[in-house]
This record gives structure tokens, sequence and C-alpha cells, in this order.
């Protein structure tokens, strides 16, 4: 009877059709009866729940046997090995020393290759000591495994001493080296191990061309990888999907749309545009080198709708510009019930943020939470420069109080993205504060935190935080450069600007580019030095571009210089000849010299090609709302308020001295007409309603699109003293701190 019920359990066990309930009622067999002593049925048992993943049943089975064997656990382990289980590997492997079993060569390389997995160099060196000890290292199939796991875990001189000792390799250890060396970046090391294998008569197949490709374009290296691919091609080797979807997002960095074209061709050819990875990056490859429509075509032949493509598309319609068109599509993805991941929110929220519709980011990310989608922390650094563009300080706090909950606050670039935040929010105290308590800082971190000192003009500040820069050994770039040389033209520092220029090249190795160039031609004209400036313009190693023509323009306006002002306008009409802004700037110079033929002229010339003036726009946060002024506009629900607020300042300022600026009005019209424009001025009408909408001595932040004008910055000043505020203005060119009558500018801008 005995006999019966074992051989009844063991077929029900051994069955190729056994189930998770086969094994159940088999489990209560052996439990009735007594059988746990019957080691093919434990051991069958054990390979039934671990194929199933029942992890406490694969415990009460190890607990239930007295002295479980080597088998029983090699049978778990290669279970879960093939799986991908790879924590429990070494869990079970753990288990299996702790009992004083010895593993075999048939055990050592899946508990290797757990370790590969999980890229637990550390566990691995631990396994590699066992079968050191176990005389197994020597062993080609553990020696083979422990190559991988070394190249994994980045440890590529190790696996190179391994793989030396291995006689006979084959073709799948030297694809592992090969590629191995190339995702590291080491190029030459690997062309040499591709060649050295073909000259040992190992010929390369599609893993080690693959390995090849792919590995050199992971890091960065597209020429390099694109070469690769065209010499597999060319030496009969048939690229596959996984080789396709490799090399397109290298072709589409190099923006090489004829290649991208070619590679589609070979796409329909070999039928391989069912692969939804090749899809995707063929989306890509069209993204990046601004084929919108191309992408638009493959996306329309996608078969099923998939979310990495989906993805792709939107970030090629964002890239190209398309923002309004990559929303749409957004919300038809939505309404057909696709269900969108953190990367298309993320997308979507990036793409807004860095094109303009900041408050459009702001809500996705409302409406990301509300879906269920955890943000993650590239989401967070995407979304926070949104806050900074409009100076949205409560969303951003509420933001960075959310990064500090998740934890994400540590990651380098969600810290550098609040100290710019901060920063462009006018809380430059707040931005040292998250520099100076990072973990860990990068260049991106300083850079970031001095772009903030040189935003509100803080020039010595600068110059200390970039002394402990040096001290830090953190090398700077021409990014850091740009900052300091834009702090010193701020405040008017020419010897130290001059001393930093020149720093660039003698100690720093660093060649000054066309920006550092407009921030010298930016400070010299400045100060008065316009003649300097230009001379600095004419003797540039390189063309000079329409920003360093711009920087001299602007100042030229500022010191009515018409002579040097004309020579710029003239350049800048050919470089830009559809920028309104420079013909503004050489209006303004004709109407201070008086010359309103030419101010006419100038009207005339932009009327005839289309061009209208930037209207002036500010924004203020009034609790968690963003209000946006427009200059002269009358829409918004308080503009009687505030007009008439404006009319009562006017009155009482002028009582105190105040005259408003009417030179900054450059129309050929009556005084009091000027005075009337002077009061439309978007930075006035934000001031205005902040001081309706907020408590006595509540502090005031304006952003505006435009520079600041003469008028607004003495009424503004003036306000400060006589409402007793700190109001705080950004224009397109720096912060003004205003308080108790005085700005932070000294009046110099």
């Amino acid at each position: 009877m005995f006999h019966n019920i074992y051989q009844t359990v063991f077929n029900c066990l051994n069955s190729t059709t056994a189930s998770l309930l086969h094994a159940r009622q088999a489990h209560a067999h052996i439990l009735k009866v007594g059988l746990f002593g019957e080691r093919q049925l434990t051991t069958r048992l054990l390979s039934l729940y671990a194929n199933n993943l029942c992890f406490t049943d694969v415990n009460l089975v190890l607990d239930s046997v007295y002295e479980p064997n080597l088998f029983s656990f090699s049978t778990l382990i290669h279970a879960f090995a093939r799986l991908n289980y790879f924590d429990h590997v070494l869990r079970i492997f753990s288990q299996m020393l702790s009992r004083g079993l010895v593993p075999d060569g048939y055990v050592l390389p899946s508990a290797i290759k757990a370790c590969t997995g999980l890229r637990a160099l550390k566990a691995g060196q631990q396994v590699h000591g066992i079968a050191s000890v176990s005389g197994l290292a020597s062993d080609s199939i553990v020696k083979s495994s422990l190559v991988h796991m070394y190249i994994k875990c980045d440890k590529i001189q190790v696996a190179q001493t391994l793989f030396d000792s291995i006689l006979d390799k084959d073709v799948v250890i030297w694809s592992a080296m090969v590629a191995g060396y190339s995702r590291l970046g080491h190029v030459h090391k690997a062309k040499e191990l591709f060649l050295e294998m073909k000259d040992k008569g190992v010929e390369p197949n599609l893993v080690s061309w693959n390995g090849m490709i792919a590995g050199f374009l992971n890091c960065g290296l597209h020429p390099e990888g694109i070469m690769f691919f065209q010499m597999m091609h060319s030496e009969g080797f048939r690229p596959d999907g996984s080789t396709i979807s490799s090399v397109l997002p290298g072709i589409g960095h190099l923006e090489d749309s004829v290649m991208g074209t070619q590679v589609h061709g070979y796409v329909i050819k070999q039928g391989l545009g069912l692969d939804k990875f090749v899809a995707s990056a063929l989306l890509d490859m069209y993204g990046k080198c601004a084929r919108a429509l191309d992408m638009s075509q493959v996306f329309d032949e996608v078969d099923q709708m998939e979310i990495g493509s989906c993805n792709a598309f939107l970030t090629g319609l964002s890239r190209n510009g398309l923002v309004d068109t990559a929303l749409v599509v957004f919300r038809q993805f939505k309404a057909q019930g696709l269900e969108l991941n953190v990367v298309t929110w993320t997308s979507m929220i990036a793409s807004c943020s860095q094109n303009g519709k900041d408050l459009e980011a702001l809500e996705l990310f409302r409406e990301m939470q509300t879906e269920g989608v955890e943000p993650n922390s590239i989401t967070i650094p995407s979304l926070i420069p949104a806050c900074g563009n409009i100076a949205a300080l409560m969303h951003g706090k509420a933001i960075h109080c959310f990064s500090l909950r998740k934890g994400y606050f540590g990651d380098i670039y969600v810290g550098s993205a609040l100290i710019d935040m901060y920063a462009k929010c006018g809380k430059i105290q707040l931005s040292r504060l998250c520099f100076d308590i990072m973990p860990t800082r990068n260049l991106v971190s300083w850079n970031a935190v001095m772009k903030g000192y040189a935003m509100h003009g803080k020039a010595n500040e600068m110059i200390e935080l970039f002394h402990m820069m040096q001290e830090s050994n953190q090398k700077p770039d021409f990014i850091t450069f740009t900052c300091i040389l834009s702090a010193c033209s701020q405040n008017g520092l020419t010897e130290e600007g001059w001393y930093y220029f020149n720093s660039m090249s003698k100690e720093h190795g660093i060649e000054p580019r066309v920006e550092h160039y407009a921030c010298m031609v930016t400070l010299l004209s400045r100060v008065g030095k316009l003649e300097e400036a230009y001379s600095i313009i004419e003797k540039m190693p390189f063309e000079p571009d329409a920003c360093i023509w711009g920087a001299l323009l602007s100042s030229c306006r500022v010191h009515h210089n018409l002579t040097l002002g004309e020579i710029a306008a003239k350049k800048l009409f050919q470089l830009e000849p559809d920028n309104p802004g420079n013909y503004i700037l050489m209006s303004n110079i004709y109407a201070s010299k008086g010359m309103w033929g030419e101010v006419n002229r100038i009207r005339d010339v932009m009327k005839n090609m289309g061009l209208r003036k930037n209207p002036g726009y500010s924004w203020i946060q009034i609790g968690l709302e963003v209000h946006t002024l427009l200059a002269g506009d009358k829409s918004h629900p308080q503009m009687n308020q505030i007009l008439e607020k404006l009319d009562k300042l006017n009155i009482e300022m002028k009582k105190f001295g105040y005259s408003p600026k009417t030179n900054s009005v450059l129309q050929d019209v009556e005084e009091q007409d000027k005075e009337q424009i002077l009061c439309g001025h978007s930075e006035k009408l934000a001031v205005v309603l902040g001081l309706l909408n907020s408590s006595p001595g509540y502090p005031l932040q304006v952003i505006k699109n435009l520079r600041i004008c003469d008028d607004c910055h003495a009424f503004i000043k003036l306000v400060s003293s006589f409402e007793g505020r700190e109001i705080s203005v950004r224009d397109t060119n720096r912060f003004h701190h205003f308080k108790d009558g005085v700005c932070s500018c000294g009046d110099y801008w």
C-alpha cells in the first residue's frame, strides 16, 4: 500500500502537466502519510513551487525536510535563476551554505548569474572566493560566468585577467568582453579585441556585432557605433531589430537624415516595422532630425498603439516646437484610454516648461498626481523650471516639499533645479541654502548657484563662491565664466571683468566663446566705453553674431550713441531681419535725438515686413494663482480698481517729489499723453494688483518679459518706501530688489 501511495504521488508530481493544484494535493498526501523522507518527492515538489513562485510554500517544504541535500537546493536555485528571481537565488544559496553544503560546478554558475543580474559585486566576489576554495574556479563554465559578472559590475580589468586564463574561448565570451569594453567607452581596446577574435578564427556573430554597436552608442560614441554598423552590413551580416533600434538613436543624434532614411528603407524591406522597439527608434530618429512629417507618417503606420511609440512621438513633436500639437495628441491618447506612464507625463511637463507653457506644466503635474501616476526624480527637475520661469514661489516650495517627502532632494539634478528656481523667484538666500545642504555637488550645482548670484547682481558673493569652487577642486567650464562676466557687467566691474576674461585661457585652458565676448562688450559699453567695446568686436577671432551686436546696440540706446548704434543696427538687420527688437532699439535712439522722420521710416519698414513690437507682459503670484498683466490691456477683472489705486499713488507721490519720467516714452506725443502711456506699463499694473490683494507689509514678486523702464523703476522705488513693502522685479536682464526707496542695482542697469 505504501508503494502504491508513493507511486501515485510521484506520478502526480512528475507529470508534464503538473500544476500548482497538483503540487498542493501531493503536498497534502506527503504530510498525511509521512513521505517527506523521500528525496525524489520533496525535490520535485520544491521545483514545482519554485516554478510557480510560491515562496512561502518553498520555505515550508525546506523547513519540513530534516536534512535537505545539495540536489534539493540546486533545484530551487536553478528554477529561480531561470525566472530571473535573483534575490531569491542568493537567499537560497546562502541557506545552502549555512547547512554546510558545498556547491558544485552546476550550482555556482546560477549563483554567479544572480550576482550579475543584481550587479552585486560584493556577493559576486564572495562566490568567486567559494569557487576558488572548492577548486571550481578553474572550471571553464564557472570562469566564463565570473567574466560576465565582472564585466556587468564594470570591473573590466578583473574580467580581462580571468578571460586571459580561459584556454578555449567561445564566441559568447569573446562577445561579452568586446561589448564590455565598448560599453565603457574603451574604443581602442574593444576594436583590438574584436579584430583579435577574428584572427583567432572565432567568427563574430550577430550578438558580437550588436554588442559593439550598442556599447559605443550607449556611451555617446555615435560615429564609432555607426561605423561598425556600416562595417557589419558590408561584411554580409544582416542587422536585426536589436541592431536597428540601437543604431537609429545614434543616427538621430548626428542628425543624419539621409542615413536614417536608408535604414528606414531596410526596415521596410526586412519587415522589421512591426518590432515596437524599431518603431520607437524610427520616431526618435526622425524627431531628432527635424523631420516631423516623416515622423508622423511612421506613427500613422504603427499597427498597434504602444506606449513606447507614443512617448517617442510626443517627444519628437515637442523637440520640433510643435508643443500645441503634442498637447492635442496627448489628450487624444488619454481619451482613447491608453495607459500613459511616468515617461509620458514627464515628457509633456518638460515640453511645456521648456517652451513657455509654464502654467500648463503645473496643471499637468497636478493632473498626473490625480491620475495616480507617481512622479520620479526626472519629473521633478523637469517641472521646477516652470515655477522659476513665472516666479510661482508657492508652487515651487510645494514641489520642494514633495521632493523631500519622496527622498528626491538628494538627487543632484533635483537639488540644482531647486537652486535655480529659488534664484529666479528672488530668494537667493534659499537658493544658497539649498546649495549648502546638498549631500553631493557637481558642476551643474556650482553653475546654478553662480548663475543665481549673477541674476541678482551680487558680483562679490559670486567671486567668493568661485574661489570656494576652486578650493573644492571643481574645475570651471565656459558657463561658469559666463556667469562671472555677466555679474561683472551688472556691476560695472571693468578691471575684474578683464582679469577673469584673460584668465580663462591662461589659467584654465578655456578659450572664450561668443557669449564671453558679448559680456565684455556689455561691460565696457555700459560704463560708456563704447569705442573700446567696438574695438573688441573688430578684433574678435571669429565673426561676431547677433548677440554681440545686440549688446552694443542696447548700450548705444542707453548712451544715445547714434554713430555706433547705426553700425550695430545695420549688422543686426542683416543677421536677424525678422527680430522686431532690433528695429525698436534703433528707433529709440532716433527718438532720443528727436529724429522723428527716421523713427517713422523704421516703423514703416516694420509695418511692411509684418513685424510688431513685442508687448510687455508681467506676472505676479497672489496665493496659488499666477496673474498675467499686459501693457495697455483692460481685460483683468480688477482693472478699474488697479487704475484707481494707480491714480491715487501718482497724486500722493507727486507731493513727495515724484515726477513721471516721460523721456521713457519715445513717441512724438504731448506730455500728458506720455504720462497716460506710462500708467499702462505692465510692471506697474502688477505691483498695484499685488498691493490690492495682499496684507500691508507683505513682499511682492513681479516678473517682466522686457527690461524695466526708467519711470517704472523710479515709481516702484517710491512705492516700496511709500507703502512699506519689499518689491522684487525680475526683468530680462536681472533682479531689482526695492526696499525703503532704494533698489539693489544702485540705479545701474
